[in-house]
């Protein structure tokens, strides 16, 4: 499907899920992953409802957003559509309550004050809020995430909440060129997942990989990837 964007060339999505897809389906045989374990969340991030629509038509449902006003113009808009929303970016506390009431996952938990936060205000028709907690596994001081060290201690509060269901680990790291070095980091999310399980936690997600680096992560144990920009093209610039 052919979906204009604003101000740009026609984007054809189908074409691009196509080859999005097969990328995650070549990197599961190469580096021994079971066929169909690594799932696509669809970034759409400044994306219009018409790229939405058109990836729904191959078949997409997880979408991901990073600004609260937006995605909640986007489900409003897509209300009549059976769509799995995912919150990827980093939260303000008072900004808790429609990310707890609009969506289905939260990636990006990196202190027990926002997860409480989530669960309280879950509501109770509701399934239980799916969640990540970010890692800051590159130590960048401009990155949202909790140090690997206190990873474990937050990890065992979050899985105790109610309303909660703690599925994994997420992380972005630094952008680096090299595969070695993208595995490097991917691999260090991986281990720290596989000690919290070892600790007794059911998890079964590692939410890491995007557009640049999606075969290095499927390599070190994603079960998620989220790409935008391979399947929507170049973002819209942003209203000033």
């Amino acid at each position: 499907m052919i979906c204009e964007m604003d101000d740009a060339a026609p984007i054809d999505i189908a074409t691009r899920l196509a080859t999005v897809r097969e990328r995650i389906r070549r990197a599961e045989q190469e580096y021994g992953r079971e066929p169909g374990s690594v799932a696509l969340l669809a970034v759409s991030k400044r994306q219009p409802v018409s790229a939405i629509r058109a990836a729904l038509a191959e078949g997409q449902r997880a979408f991901g957003e990073n600004y609260l006003q937006e995605a909640e113009t986007k489900r409003a808009e897509l209300s009549d559509r059976d769509i799995e929303w995912h919150f990827i970016g980093a939260l303000q506390s008072n900004k808790t309550r429609p990310a707890a009431e609009g969506f289905d996952w939260v990636h990006g938990i990196d202190r027990l004050k926002i997860a409480r936060r989530l669960s309280e205000q879950r509501p109770a028709g509701l399934a239980p809020l799916q969640c990540c907690i970010q890692v800051n596994v590159s130590g960048e001081a401009s990155k949202s995430g909790v140090e690997p060290e206190a990873l474990p201690e937050l990890a065992h509060a979050v899985a105790a909440l109610p309303r909660l269901r703690l599925r994994g680990l997420m992380t972005l790291p630094e952008a680096v060129p090299d595969v070695a070095s993208q595995r490097a980091a991917f691999r260090q999310l991986s281990a720290l997942q596989a000690g919290l399980v070892a600790e007794g936690l059911a998890l079964d997600t590692l939410s890491m990989g995007m557009s640049n680096d999606l075969e290095a992560a499927v390599a070190e144990g994603a079960t998620l990837v989220r790409l935008g920009t391979a399947v929507f093209g170049p973002r819209p610039e942003a209203n000033t």
